[in-house]
């Protein structure tokens, strides 16, 4: 018999944790994916477990390694020219060693309020759409309304009982603003709130974030969000360019206020992905070791005259001596991402230029099966409620099924973020399978290539990706079952 109430059928879900695992074992082994000894992994979306370098990659970093004087502003101006290349020439570049300290870089210089000059320093805003990962950027400021502070508690923002400074910048506030149609239901074994996205109406937020705008104008220096182009992230809804019309919506207000606009596409890929010129966006921020497999490092892409400010603070902006790039110390040479990984940046930039395809197909075919391995998953209505998209933007396959959840029958168990990061169930079933799992919670699982299911060249070897889908697949099957749903 089910439980009436939502938080009792998580708990349940919960106790049943060790039979789960134990089911999910058995279930590997006479799949045979016991040969892989744990060597497969479903999207590398995460710096904890990057995807291994690209063969081009390791041998443009030899190469170089080889030659006895190479300047870093050398390797640095051919990044920006092959940015130049593709953007144009208003548009410029910049590296760094992480995605995190980009965004840091571009909060700081861009939104936060000036430290120096006389009398008090005063407060500004800038407006945080509240989706998936909102936290990411929207912790660069105080949360407000204040009845928002909750999700900063047991994610990544601050260091919290280590009495570390957290990332909130000085005098600065996040205003979060939900998106029209999303719902932000109470999911999970860690029961917190998690956005239900597939149902957000784009002209309505638009408008509402006008509304937030114009109440909080005084204050205001900047609106940022995610670079995303799915249905699960809130951005299905497109215009005849293929841009999210949030996100255009939001670049439009941006210019019309004079104030700048950051989309943070972490997970994304440049060049073959959402085109920052169609959203008209200041500056488009990208973790180079996820999709793109580039070393460890961050890229920021943006407008010359809002680059310029981050290159200065990069050390990149120029010596007093009137030089037009420079490589020198300045208040963020903390972030910086070291030559070898600006090459591996500049590799994977010209693949994407000259050879996209290398990186499309593999997505492609991975795409052909997860449609076919979930199109056998049981019962039939809940691959009734699953919605299936490819993506180029974030070199994946997403896979909703918050509408598994209707008629106020409960779906397919949802898992919030505080569960990713506690390692909480479906995910955690995922490893028990040997598998690193593709990104789980809020209703969305995201399947990349790159870890284990693809050759030298990138290529995918079709039975390792099939395996691992599959395995996906059972172990939402086995959750489903111990939450009563199923058979």
């Amino acid at each position: 018999m089910r439980e009436k109430y939502k938080f009792r059928w998580y708990q349940k879900l919960n106790e049943n944790r060790q039979r789960i695992y134990e089911e999910a074992r058995k279930s590997a082994a006479d799949m045979g994916l016991e040969k892989f000894k744990g060597q497969i992994g479903l999207y590398p979306t995460g710096s904890a477990c990057p995807p291994p370098l690209p063969k081009y990659v390791v041998e443009a970093v030899a190469k170089a390694s080889k030659i006895p004087v190479l300047p870093m502003t050398k390797i640095e101006d051919e990044l920006r020219e092959i940015v130049k290349d593709v953007y144009g020439d208003s548009y410029d570049a910049a590296a760094t060693n992480t995605c995190e300290s980009a965004l840091r870089v571009c909060f700081e210089t861009l939104f936060a309020p000036p430290t120096m000059r006389k009398g008090d320093a005063y407060r500004s805003r800038y407006i945080a759409p509240y989706n998936h990962d909102f936290e990411f950027m929207a912790g660069y400021g105080r949360p407000f309304p204040p009845k928002y502070k909750n999700v900063w508690v047991d994610r990544s923002v601050s260091a919290g009982e280590l009495g570390v400074e957290a990332k909130s910048l000085t005098n600065l506030d996040a205003i979060i603003v939900p998106f029209v149609g999303g719902k932000y239901e109470v999911h999970g074994i860690k029961y917190n709130p998690v956005p239900l996205l597939t149902g957000v109406d784009a002209e309505k937020t638009g408008k509402r974030i006008e509304e937030v705008a114009q109440r909080h104008i005084s204050m205001l220096s900047g609106f940022e969000s995610l670079g995303y182009d799915t249905p699960g992230y809130g951005y299905g809804e497109k215009n005849e360019d293929g841009v999210p019309k949030i996100q255009k919506m939001i670049s439009n207000l941006s210019e019309k206020l004079d104030l700048p606009y950051i989309v943070d596409c972490a997970m994304g890929i440049p060049f073959i992905g959402t085109d920052l010129r169609k959203i008209g966006a200041s500056a488009m921020l990208w973790s180079m070791d996820k999709s793109c497999r580039a070393m460890t490092s961050g890229l920021i892409i943006g407008k010359e005259d809002v680059l310029v400010t981050a290159r200065k603070a990069l050390g990149l902006g120029g010596e007093r001596g009137g030089t037009v790039s420079s490589h020198g110390k300045a208040l963020y040479s903390a972030c910086d991402p070291g030559r070898d990984a600006v090459i591996s940046q500049i590799e994977v930039l010209k693949v994407l230029k000259n050879a996209p395809e290398k990186i499309k197909k593999p997505i492609d075919d991975l795409h052909n099966i997860v449609q076919e391995e979930f199109s056998i998953i049981a019962p039939s209505w809940l691959r009734e409620g699953l919605i299936i998209t490819k993506s180029y933007n974030m070199g994946a396959v997403e896979v909703n099924y918050e509408r598994t959840w209707r008629d106020d029958e409960f779906g397919i168990p949802i898992f919030s973020a505080e569960d990713l990061f506690a390692d909480s169930l479906l995910c955690a079933t995922i490893y028990e399978m040997g598998v690193y799992p593709p990104v789980i919670y809020d209703a969305n699982i995201w399947f990349g290539p790159w870890q284990g299911t693809t050759d030298e060249e990138g290529q995918l070897i079709e039975e390792n990706a099939r395996l691992a889908v599959r395995a996906v697949v059972r172990a939402t099957e086995i959750v489903c079952k111990y939450a009563g749903i199923t058979e």
